[in-house]
């Protein structure tokens, strides 16, 4: 079986990953490296997150909305001011994103491999233009 054509852009791509749920962060792990990415991170602390935000090199990041009880807010516009693609990851859905950041892709937990797959694909694309 060979790989489909929108899969190659997952290949080395490189993907923060903030979350503070242990179980979730291996899980979104174990995902990333099927589909290929280089994981950088986790951070599970929204000041390693903002860290790792304005002095890592990624591609896209997956952003847990609320990290250890702290809004992921600031680590959201440092990466939009990077002009970098960002995921919000969140059991809550889109509704619950506040502006500026309504227009960015969201993943609702708990989300499948395909669904995480897609939203990954479609974020790099859009940001690649």
């Amino acid at each position: 079986m060979t790989a489909e054509p929108n899969e190659d852009i997952l290949q080395g791509a490189r993907v923060l990953v903030v979350e503070d749920e242990a179980a979730i962060s291996m899980l979104l792990e174990d995902m990333l490296l099927d589909f290929g990415c280089d994981v950088v991170g986790p951070a599970a602390r929204l000041a390693t997150a903002l860290e790792m935000a304005e002095g890592e090199s990624f591609d896209v990041a997956i952003l847990d909305v609320n990290v250890a009880g702290e809004p992921i807010y600031p680590v959201a516009e440092t990466i939009a001011k990077r002009a970098l693609p960002l995921i919000f990851s969140t059991g809550y859905g889109g509704a619950g994103i506040r502006e500026p950041f309504r227009d960015r892709p969201v993943v609702q937990k708990p989300f499948s491999q395909a669904d995480l797959k897609r939203t990954l694909i479609s974020a790099i694309r859009t940001a690649r233009g």
